[in-house]
């Protein structure tokens, strides 16, 4: 029987791989994994904890805030910026980037996270999470960071994961060769290499979609999802959680795409392209999928502003292409 692999061992294991991996790095990775299991502890005892329901204060998108949002918030916060890795973090609960250290200018690495996604469904007991990116700071050390070095588009990412906090707890992350899971054992409180070189099935056959949100949909959208509902003999089958980390760690393991698309309330979309699409279509990527969205390839995006929203459509490249040619269709239909 092998060895099982700390998350801790195959970071520094497989750091020798990649040239421009330092130990602040590791460093920094190791930490979003102290940070998740103190979280995933809050999570699982959030009843008997007394932190379920609404925290009485608003986010900077004008969303309640539930009481394990601000408490995600807080702990990575505070265990990222105690480390020497980070320069600055942008959070989805924060309205402005937090420069750590000397105004940031210490650090080689700006973290972007959404501290605890899919909060809407904690009091009901359904799997939420956490996504992150890393990016090498643009500014010279010595510097202060400034507005670009958290305003970088996708394909700049270091590292993109995400934490899922569900019946087991996973913590999925990518340096850009290839995607590793690694699940939590509470009993010895580790989180272990489960689920090596992750990838998106050849041939997805899940579609994930709001329903509320078709008619108000691009014609492109309601026209992909109107074939997936007719293609009978297809075996394609609607699921959708409303958690985004939980609807796209399916759809990586069975095959599927996720799609939350502009509509006429919400012209952008309505997720966050630097806290959430990017990273996701980064895993996304280095697993064999892909991500786009309205106009194509979303890891090309510039950023404008910290919290902007975008379209997003991530999974097999089967069905991500096959919406695309819906786009091309309406177009040429005019």
């Amino acid at each position: 029987m092998s060895k099982a692999i700390t998350l801790q061992e195959f970071i520094m294991d497989t750091q020798a791989q990649f040239p421009f991996v330092s130990g602040q790095l590791t460093r920094l990775l190791t930490d979003i994994g102290v940070a998740a299991k103190i979280v995933n502890h809050q999570v699982n005892r959030a009843g008997l904890a007394g932190i379920l329901g609404a925290s009485g204060s608003q986010n900077t998108h004008d969303e309640d805030q539930q009481k394990l949002d601000v408490f995600a918030d807080r702990t990575f916060m505070r265990i990222l910026t105690a480390g020497k890795s980070v320069a600055g973090i942008g959070s989805e609960e924060q309205k402005d980037y937090i420069l750590c250290g000397d105004d940031g200018r210490q650090g080689k690495y700006v973290v972007m996270i959404d501290p605890l996604d899919g909060s809407s469904n904690i009091d009901v007991n359904v799997s939420i999470g956490t996504i992150f990116s890393i990016y090498r700071r643009t500014t010279p050390l010595g510097e202060p960071l400034n507005d670009e070095d958290f305003l970088q588009p996708g394909s700049d990412q270091v590292v993109a994961g995400y934490i899922h906090y569900g019946s087991s707890t996973m913590l999925v992350y990518t340096t850009g060769s290839g995607v590793n899971g690694f699940t939590l054992d509470p009993a010895v409180g580790e989180f272990f290499l489960s689920h090596p070189r992750m990838a998106f099935p050849e041939a997805g056959t899940i579609y994930s979609i709001n329903d509320a949100l078709i008619d108000s949909s691009p014609e492109a959208v309601k026209r992909f999802i109107v074939g997936c509902r007719e293609a009978t003999g297809a075996g394609l089958k609607a699921r959708y959680i409303g958690s985004l980390v939980t609807d796209f760690h399916r759809n990586l393991i069975k095959g599927g795409i996720y799609l939350y698309p502009s509509t006429t309330s919400n012209s952008q979309g309505k997720l966050r392209l630097t806290y959430e699409c990017n990273p996701l279509a980064f895993i996304a990527q280095q697993a064999g999928g892909t991500a786009e969205d309205n106009a194509g390839d979303i890891l090309t995006k510039q950023p404008k502003h910290l919290h902007e929203r975008s379209p997003f459509y991530v999974g097999s490249v089967n069905m991500v292409h096959g919406l695309r040619s819906c786009w091309l269709d309406t177009e040429k239909s005019g």
